[in-house]
């Protein structure tokens, strides 16, 4: 069910507290919802996910993405939860597509290689296709590490 971005980076579509064993088995330290509350009928609500991520030692933070597309303000709160934990991350939405193009800006904006994000992504199964312009962008004004 998750797809391995790279070795810190998972994507996934809906999560449900069951999930959360799997994400500590590999050792995930922070979940990432990137679905807004009551996108569908059928997804467990964030705060469940929360409450069951801190009960088994992993932090939470939410960040929404809707289907009218990344702001900077998104963007930015996906490289300070990134850079917030040192080890591996899970993200999820409704396919685990807007967490994959969301982290995709982020690690663009930080100066990471746009060939190689495309890559890791479609390695999982994603395209980044409909971010490439702005992760070009990004990455070409990240300022130097």
């Amino acid at each position: 069910m998750f797809r391995k971005v790279t070795d810190r980076f998972y994507a996934s579509p809906q999560i449900e507290v069951a999930d959360l064993a799997q994400a500590e088995q590999l050792g995930v330290r922070l979940v990432i919802n990137n679905r807004p509350e009551d996108e569908s009928e059928d997804q467990t609500p964030g705060p469940v996910i929360e409450q069951a991520a801190r009960s088994a030692g992993m932090g939470y933070v939410a960040i929404p993405v809707t289907h009218a597309g990344f702001s900077e303000t998104q963007v930015t709160a996906m490289v300070e939860a990134l850079a917030r934990t040192d080890g591996p991350v899970l993200a999820y939405c409704r396919s685990g597509t807007r967490s994959t193009l969301l982290w995709s800006l982020a690690e663009a904006s930080r100066g990471r290689n746009p060939q190689k994000l495309a890559s890791q992504a479609a390695g999982a199964g994603y395209d980044l296709t409909p971010v490439r312009a702005m992760i070009d962008m990004l990455a070409a004004n990240a300022p130097d590490e």
